[in-house]
Order: C-alpha cells, then structure tokens, then sequence
C-alpha cells in the first residue's frame, strides 16, 4: 500500500494511503476509496457518494475551480489538490478556499510536483497531507514545516502574527 506524510496535531508522520487515483480512462474497483479527476466526479459522483461503502476523493487541477466543490464538500474525504510543477502556486489559493471560506474538514492532499521546501507554505494555507516528489520524510517535512518561528500575515493556519506576539 503506497504511504504519504500526513500532519497529525502538527506532526508529519508516514500513514498508509487507502485511496487509489483511478484516471478517467480506467474502469472504477468494485471496492475501496478512490479519488476522482473533476469531470468524472461531477458525471458519476452522486451514484458513488450514495453507496456509503467507500470514500470518496476528488482531484482538482490548478485551471479548476474549488468551488465546483461546494454543494458536496460534506460528503467528501479528500480534495487533492495538483502540483503539476513546483512553480505554480494556484492549489494554494484552491486549500486556502477549501479551509477558510467553504469551512473544509476533510483532507486536503498535495500531489504532484511537491517539494520538502514548500512545505511551510502548504502548511499555511491548510495542507494536511503529501505526497511528496523530492522522497522527504516525515522528520524532514516537520522540520521544513516549521523552519520560520514568526509569521507576517494571517492565513488558514491561524498562528499569530509576529506583531501580535511582540504585543502580548
């Protein structure tokens, strides 16, 4: 079973990853979590969110909106949100989305292109889960996660900004 980094009360750790990504392609298993391109999820995933027998996840790329998501965001486990390389930053605009103004509880996966020096960054905006391409381990991710002690502005995080703390 393929593992990720998942952050646990602000600890990365290895955890075994249940789902599997089923391209749009190939036929969906009988059984199991699956995560879901966009387009296959809007056609097919009433009928899979109804069974109640598996989770269900969807992949959004950077050129789609999070907010074709809303209606159903309750019912589902996981929103995979791609990196297809390193310098496109638009999944965090799409975590930041899911976590602050659509209040998502589930988990929100990094996949693709993701790199230990992201990590802070991901983190920030409301990451919970990598799968990351640089093969850094949960030791190193924590330590990137947390590599700057003071922050400048607010996000999903919600850690205190730097003025905060020199006023308290």
């Amino acid at each position: 079973m393929p593992k990720l980094i998942e952050l646990v009360d602000g600890e990365a750790r290895w955890t075994d990853d249940t789902f599997v990504s089923v391209a749009d392609e190939d036929a969906i298993p009988e059984s199991g979590d699956v995560i879901l391109s966009l387009a296959r999820f809007q056609a097919e995933g009433d009928a899979l969110l109804a069974s109640n027998s598996r989770r269900v996840g969807v992949r959004i790329e950077p050129d789609q909106e999070v907010e074709a998501l809303a209606y159903d965001l309750p019912r589902i486990a996981v929103v995979a949100l791609a990196f297809p390389k390193y310098r496109d930053g638009r999944a965090y605009t799409s975590a930041r989305l899911l976590r602050e103004r659509f209040g998502y509880h589930g988990q929100v996966r990094a996949v693709g292109d993701v790199l230990r020096e992201q990590a802070g960054f991901m983190v920030r905006c409301g990451f919970d889960a990598f799968e990351p391409a640089d093969g850094a381990t949960p030791e190193v991710w924590s330590k990137a996660a947390q590599r700057f002690r003071h922050v400048y502005q607010r996000a999903a995080d919600a850690r205190a900004v730097a003025f905060e703390e020199r006023a308290s």
